[in-house]
């Protein structure tokens, strides 16, 4: 089976003189991990985990904060099932630098800095350097003997104090550094070992599941032979047999087209099935969850989207945030630091190895995430406050099957122009309507790029993002079927901008077409093997959604122009009818009017879920969004065969109005004006 195996977590061995210290430094980290760190994350969202007794990592602050604060910060702790110092931290009241400085103090421990320790003397291979930011645990080689350096987080503080008071002997062995350190430290010097599980884990550990390409195994001569006699094939028969290739050609092209349009439909019309609402979870409840979102001259928007993620109802203390950026953005990072500390904040640099894309970003994120679940926005996103709490009760309804749930997406700058408008229609025919409906069929979804929500240890098993496919969510929603996982819609909305100029958004559609492209020749490479590994349902939803998608653009211009050239020659004929005389031309009509009804009423059905029905009059002008479709299309399979990585960035940050802002001043308005009225 394609999929079957995983690659090591700790990689190829170091050299025979290190490997008895390497293994002893391997079990004893495993051992203190789940000792000092919190317990191993599970692939559910049951209860959480709650340390018994005092909060004893107080202790070393009984004289420096107020009793009554500390008090609260217990009660906080208690409530929310994690340390009390991760909850003095994340208030702001206490610097970690500052707390770790007393609690050495208290417990006779050691600081470490990390800045004369280098690569060699830790023990662990490269492969499994970068791991140790899971539990906050690392191995040092110091005088012949290992000390492990440990940034607490969790009940790390509270089991550290209980710990020395136990077994005072063990001080020399155990030191205290913060987790800005300890991941810078890691970013540093796990150097190439974080690069390459970024850049090429994927391709490793399962090539034929990567976009990546392919080593070259023979010579330049030898493929070139190849190219030749795979283009003979069709030459001969276009010489041959042109009118009879070009007319089965044609019948293949319409026949695909229906078969996509009525797989849309048939979604639209699946009901989508209503979950049971649960019981709210008591904040204890609520696991680690891992917010990423990767930035890229995102200067403009990084303030804003922040102040979304702390309006989501997540406690702070257990958001664990991740904004990777690129190492020329010098803007975005100082547009980072103005915002302030941030404790629950962790800045990544992405580092300049591989193809320069967003899923290489989130690869970085997913090295260093602690959460049990794992989401992803983008730049300009706004959440629903509710959609991380709405994401579990998706887990918590469905069965370990259920790999991904993903929010609909919607367009928020509609007034900006007649492309917003389309885009407002499209996305709400997409997300609302026929992604709803199809969740139902249990075939695999292709993912939207922001929104949807990961176990993140399945995440992991599955390879991560590949980061040479530039849509890199249509992928990963297909790879997840070939493991035997399900994607599933909820009813939770985040609000996007879309582009308001054709260029901007041509340059979006035509990557996200060239990705489709990509996830298509990467799934069909061995088609027996797609049908093992996903079933009839995911071969099938392959070719017809993402084939199909591509197809339908690429094709629309020829279809269109067989009836052109056949309508012109007509012209000439005694009798008109004999248009319709001509071989498959009402399939190729029907193909044609099939599609823009389609189109047109997937779009409706979703502006009046939205309540956005006067902006129906933009679905008259599907036919001209087809032939942009359809330019964008061909433009991808020319970057698809001349710069097949090249991603091409979406600006933000450029809308000129905003339906949700518009909305809330409305309401402010109206709260105003009823104060006045009953003053």
């Amino acid at each position: 089976m394609a999929v079957a195996g995983r690659a090591s977590e700790f990689g190829e061995a170091r050299p025979q003189r290190f490997a008895g210290l390497t293994a002893s430094a391997r079990n004893l980290t495993t051992l203190l991990a789940g000792f000092l760190g919190r317990p191993r994350s599970q692939n559910d969202n049951q209860p959480g985990h709650h340390e018994p007794g005092p909060a004893v990592e107080l202790d070393c602050l009984r004289h420096v904060l107020a009793p009554e604060l500390l008090a609260a910060a217990g009660q906080r702790s208690e409530d929310l099932g994690i340390g009390a110092d991760r909850v003095l931290i994340q208030w702001g009241v206490i610097n970690e630098g500052v707390y770790l400085d007393h609690l050495a103090v208290h417990t006779g421990l050691d600081i470490e800095t990390l800045e004369y320790v280098s690569r060699t003397d830790c023990p662990l291979p490269d492969g499994g350097l970068h791991l140790c930011a899971r539990h906050g645990l690392l191995p040092i080689r110091q005088r012949g003997g290992l000390v492990y350096v440990s940034a607490p987080h969790g009940y790390s503080a509270r089991r550290i104090v209980r710990l020395i008071a136990r077994y005072p002997l063990l001080r020399p062995r155990i030191r205290l550094t913060s987790i800005a350190r300890f991941n810078s430290f890691l970013e540093y010097h796990s150097g190439d070992a974080l690069a390459d599980t970024a850049a090429k884990g994927l391709a490793t550990r399962f090539p034929d599941l990567s976009a990546a390409p392919a080593p070259a195994s023979h010579g330049r001569l030898f493929r070139f032979f190849r190219y030749l006699l795979r283009l003979s094939v069709p030459v001969v028969l276009l010489t041959l047999a042109p009118m009879l290739l070009l007319d089965a050609f044609g019948v293949i092209l319409a026949i695909w087209f229906l078969l996509f349009t009525s797989l849309r439909l048939a979604g639209c019309f699946s009901p989508p099935k209503r979950r049971p609402r649960l019981p709210r979870l008591h904040d204890s409840q609520l696991p680690i969850y891992t917010v990423v979102a990767a930035l890229y001259r995102e200067a403009s928007s990084v303030a804003p989207l922040m102040q979304h993620i702390d309006d989501l109802d997540y406690p702070r203390e257990k958001l664990d945030i991740k904004l990777v950026i690129e190492t020329d953005d010098l803007q975005t990072r100082a547009a980072i630091a103005r915002l302030g500390p941030m404790p629950h904040v962790q800045v990544i640099i992405a580092p300049d190895v591989g193809p320069r894309t967003k899923p290489k970003a989130l690869n970085c994120a997913l090295i260093f995430a602690r959460g049990t679940f794992i989401t992803v926005f983008d730049a300009e996103d706004r959440p629903e406050p509710g959609q991380l709490r709405e994401a579990l009760d998706v887990f918590r309804t469905h069965g370990s099957d259920v790999a991904c749930a993903q929010a609909s997406l919607c367009i928020d700058n509609t007034a900006d122009g007649w492309i917003p408008r389309m885009f407002t229609a499209e996305y709400a025919g997409q997300f609302d309507v026929f992604l709803q409906g199809f969740s139902n069929f249990e075939m695999p979804l292709p993912l939207g790029g922001s929104s949807n929500h990961f176990r993140t240890c399945v995440l992991r098993e599955v390879g991560g993002w590949d980061p040479y496919n530039v849509t890199e969510d249509a992928d990963l929603g297909f790879r997840l079927a070939r493991f035997r996982y399900r994607s599933v819609m909820f009813l939770s909305t985040t609000y996007e901008e879309a582009p308001a100029r054709f260029g901007s958004w041509l340059r979006q559609r035509s990557r996200w077409m060239k990705g489709w492209m990509q996830t298509w020749s990467v799934h069909m490479r061995s088609p027996r093997q797609l049908w093992r590994d996903a079933g009839a349902s995911g071969f099938f939803t392959l070719n017809i959604i993402v084939g199909g998608n591509v197809l339908t653009a690429l094709a629309h211009p020829l279809l269109i122009g067989e009836l052109l050239v056949r309508g012109a020659m007509s012209v000439f004929d005694d009798d008109l009818s004999s248009f319709f005389a001509k071989p498959y031309v009402e399939l190729y009509l029907a193909t044609i009017v099939a599609g823009y009804l389609t189109t047109i009423a997937i779009g409706l059905i979703g502006l009046v879920k939205r309540n956005l029905l006067g902006e129906a009059w933009v679905l008259v002008l599907t036919p001209v969004y087809w032939v942009c479709l359809s330019i964008a299309a061909w433009r991808a399979l020319y970057q698809l065969l001349a710069e097949p990585y090249h991603w091409e960035k979406t600006e933000h940050g450029l809308a000129q109005h905003s339906r949700i802002a518009s909305q809330r001043r409305a309401e402010a308005g109206e709260r105003r004006g009823w104060l006045r009225d009953n003053a």
